[in-house]
């Protein structure tokens, strides 16, 4: 079976049954620090890879009443939950995105998406023009801990269909390649969320938290738990 099939065949909905609605909230609140640190007004906002729709409604309630807001998916699993958020300044369409020819947003968002893909590469370089500015969300999967045991990146794999695993420097370094100006990054610590992860991940937040301040990039290769939020142009 296409790993992709996970998003058409409701598999993916079946091991995600919230599609992680829960976590919009933070996600949207690292998306308006962004923006508000780089002083960005956008008019109009796209989240590719849109999932519930959650992330879109957080930021239309906390953002001014003109903006407007476009979520595409290709799930039609997802879209259903989209419908449930949509109104006159939040749209949602079940299209993939790059097969979209004349479009152009002020920010797109990219929020958990590019692990997913099969050529992310291709379609990185496919959105260049379509945005003034594209806003990342990348899990850092790609750590000590997780290289020793081989089970962490076949189970995320078979769960939630990550493909690629990343650092932050091959992150960085694929965003360079396929063509993008860095203007801001920072590491976003996605293990501190209120989930039931089991007894290793309770132990492993210990060295995160205390490691973390002093020696961040050294924790982040080591123990994982950490995701990058990159904003590009």
């Amino acid at each position: 079976m296409n790993v992709g099939d996970m998003y058409l065949d409701g598999e993916y909905l079946k091991n995600n049954p919230t599609w992680d609605a829960e976590d919009a909230p933070w996600k949207s609140d690292l998306i308006l620090g962004t923006l508000q640190k780089n002083h960005i007004d956008p008019m109009t906002v796209c989240e590719v890879g849109c999932g519930s729709g959650e992330i879109l409604r957080q930021l239309q309630i906390r953002m001014p009443a003109h903006v407007m807001f476009t979520g595409y998916e290709i799930s039609p699993q997802a879209i259903e939950l989209c419908r449930q958020r949509e109104n006159e300044r939040l749209n949602f369409y079940l299209k993939n995105f790059t097969d979209e020819p004349e479009v152009h947003y002020d920010l797109i968002l990219l929020i958990d998406l590019i692990e997913h893909l099969d050529d992310y590469f291709r379609f990185l370089k496919d959105l260049r023009g379509k945005s003034e500015y594209i806003i990342l969300h990348i899990p850092l999967e790609m750590f000590a801990l997780a290289v020793l045991y081989p089970a962490f990146h076949l189970g995320q794999r078979k769960k939630v269909g990550h493909l690629h695993f990343f650092t932050k420097e091959l992150a960085l370094d694929a965003l360079r390649r396929t063509g993008y100006e860095i203007l801001d990054f920072r590491y976003t610590a996605g293990f501190a969320l209120p989930r039931n992860n089991g007894i290793k991940d309770k132990i492993l937040k210990v060295p995160r938290k205390v490691l973390f301040p002093v020696v961040p990039d050294f924790t982040a290769r080591t123990f994982g738990g950490y995701s990058l939020l990159v904003l590009v142009k």
